[in-house]
């Protein structure tokens, strides 16, 4: 820490003006005569240290937390107080590691003179705070994007976050700023760290209310006496920590601090109420035989109901791989089950994070024409109210392009120029969001042109690799290009991360129309009625099944499968008229089209399709 100090902290302090006001142990207070300075200063700090430290592992690595405030303080005896310092406070608390949060009045000041991509997280009650405080954050992927002048360069580079933190805090009068860190220790509870000078609260005061999409992990309890089942407990409770950091608009309590709960009664109400955070996940690991059965469990810390639980039996064959299957599964839930609890959360005056949380939850419901324009309408006006939502327009992107990759559009063509449009103010400030890439890549799709989209799914998935449907898509888009090989490993990989997708069924229908193309009857046969169970509507699904029949001789089923699919879609009169419809064109491929040519097609006029 004091070689940071020399090295980075304070040399960057007296480059833009500032003054420390004093030290606390393991932070800084410290005031600037401008927020432009104040901003400044902590975006460089956070990017240098992003180059620093380059041999220690990341779990040793000194991460930072920053909050910048401007308001009156008071100054007595070169000290500072007051709420303009308290609410700084607070922002520290609310900070990623290696990220910043500011407030209203900040971001307000600096939005037209630095090009930092803010996140909106809304407003947020906090403790020792009469109001709520607006809180806007600048993410570490997006600090990692900074140059180290703190200017976003033209070639963005992407690094990890991290896994100690570090707080700030900052005031004002006469346009003073004040900035601190601190180093996050292990023994304190988050997030009740105070500056010197800031009124103390108890562990056992109500916070007067807690940030939206906050969560603790307790450590998994070890219902065992094997030392390997508590590695592997511990290891799930770790990246589970990790995993749900990275997903955007979740504020996830550190580690180090779940860890001080270990092995004590769990009480999800007292829990809610120490750190400061809406839910509890909490789980055990239990080894029976070559078996491994994890349990887990997420509470709701003001009611203490239980919002959802699974249950998850392995084989112990390959514990690291199974440790990642897990965590993987739970994080992709836990996180779809925050956002339909915040968005069902009555709320008198919506703010854009409201209606950002209403719209994801509308998203994750069957495709129909009267959802999409819900949803549509959602996302909206969270852009109406906070026009620099980054997650608003990439979230409109990708409702904009899958209706028109559903059939559900009345302007296709429309949609895909809005949906490009969104994409490009998004990445033009954030390059490393996933969502963006992943909206890149449906719209190539939607346009035909999966040898562009590929490149876009890989990018979803390097950036985060729990995103279910870029595996589904990227091997809908391997299919289409003849890479068959490359196509099952992708959907199932989509199938194990999600397996409540709404869209379940499309995923098992590509499964089951490799193994049709690749002559495997018995498995085609398979999953395609995995996939008509999913989705009994689905036209595709019900004709690569009159096919798949028919070339198993089972001629009754063949018939009935080809009249459902003739009702659900006129396409299926005749061999010539399917394949003059929209959305055949992975028969492009050679490969896929002298494979399609002996199964699919075969199939089908065997059930009984005409040629013309």
């Amino acid at each position: 820490m004091k070689a940071h100090r020399r090295q980075l902290i304070d040399p960057k302090i007296a480059e833009h003006h500032g003054r420390i006001v004093k030290t606390t142990g393991d932070g800084l207070l410290v005031e600037f005569p401008s927020v432009v300075d104040a901003m400044r200063c902590a975006a460089e700090v956070q990017r240098g240290m992003i180059d620093r430290e380059p041999e220690a592992s990341e779990e040793r690595r000194i991460r930072f937390r920053i909050g910048v405030n401007l308001g009156d303080v008071i100054a007595e005896g070169g000290d500072i107080f007051g709420d303009g310092v308290n609410v700084a406070a607070r922002l520290e608390a609310l900070a990623e590691p290696g990220g910043i949060c500011v407030s209203r009045t900040v971001r307000d000041h600096i939005r037209d003179k630095l090009p930092y991509p803010f996140e909106d997280r809304g407003e947020q009650s906090v403790k020792n705070i009469a109001r709520p405080v607006r809180v806007y954050a600048l993410r570490p992927e997006a600090v990692a994007d900074l140059s180290a002048t703190g200017v976003p360069p033209e070639a963005p580079r992407r690094r990890r976050n991290a896994v100690a933190a570090v707080a700030a805090a900052a005031a004002a009068a006469l346009v003073i700023v004040v900035i601190a860190w601190w180093l996050w220790p292990a023994t304190r509870s988050y997030p009740t760290a105070t500056v010197a000078g800031a009124p103390a609260a108890t562990s056992a005061a109500q916070p007067l209310g807690a940030p939206r999409m906050s969560i603790v992990v307790l450590p998994f309890a070890n219902l065992g006496n094997d030392p390997e089942q508590q590695y592997f407990a511990d290891g799930i409770t770790e990246d589970l920590t990790t995993d749900l950091s990275q997903i955007a608009g979740m504020l996830v309590i550190s580690r180090n601090t779940a860890f001080t709960y270990r092995n004590k009664p769990v009480d999800a109400k007292q829990i809610g109420r120490e750190l400061g955070v809406r839910y509890v996940l909490e789980g055990s690991v239990r080894r029976l035989g070559t078996q491994v059965r994890v349990n887990a469990q997420l509470i709701d810390a003001e009611t203490d109901a239980h919002l959802w639980a699974e249950r998850f039996d392995r084989d112990t064959g390959d514990l690291f791989a199974l440790q990642n299957e897990i965590t993987s599964r739970i994080a992709v839930a836990v996180g779809g089950e925050l956002v339909s609890a915040e968005a069902a959360r009555p709320t008198a005056n919506p703010d854009a994070l409201d209606y950002m949380l209403r719209g994801r939850a509308a998203y994750s419901k069957p495709a129909s024409r009267e959802n999409y324009a819900e949803v549509v309408s959602l996302f909206e006006q969270a852009l109406k109210l906070d026009p620099s939502s980054t997650a608003a327009q990439t979230w409109l992107a990708s409702t904009f392009v899958g209706r028109v990759l559903n059939g559900m559009s009345d302007a296709p063509t429309t949609d895909l120029q809005n949906a490009d449009e969104e994409i490009a103010r998004t990445l033009a400030v954030w390059p490393n969001n996933a969502r963006a890439h992943f909206a890149k890549g449906q719209v190539r799709r939607a346009q035909s042109r999966c040898e562009e989209a590929i490149p876009e799914y890989e990018r979803t998935i390097a950036l985060d690799h729990n995103f279910a449907a870029a595996y589904a898509y990227l091997g809908t888009c391997k299919l289409a290009i003849g890479s068959i090989d490359e196509v099952i490993s992708n959907e199932q990989r989509a199938v194990r991360l999600n397996p409540r997708d709404w869209n379940l069924g499309g995923w098992y229908f590509t499964i089951g129309a490799v193994h049709l193309l690749k002559g495997q009857i018995d498995d085609a046969i398979a999953w395609l009625e995995k996939s008509r169970r999913a989705n009994a509507g689905f036209h595709r699904t019900r004709a690569s099944l009159a096919a798949a029949y028919a070339l198993k001789g089972n001629t009754q089923h063949a018939a009935a499968e080809l009249a459902e699919a003739r009702t659900l879609n006129k396409r299926y009169s005749s061999i010539a008229s399917l394949m003059a419809a929209p959305g055949y064109q992975v028969l492009e491929a050679p490969k896929i089209r002298t494979l399609a040519e002996a199964t699919y097609f075969e199939g089908l006029r065997k059930a009984g399709m005409p040629e013309e």
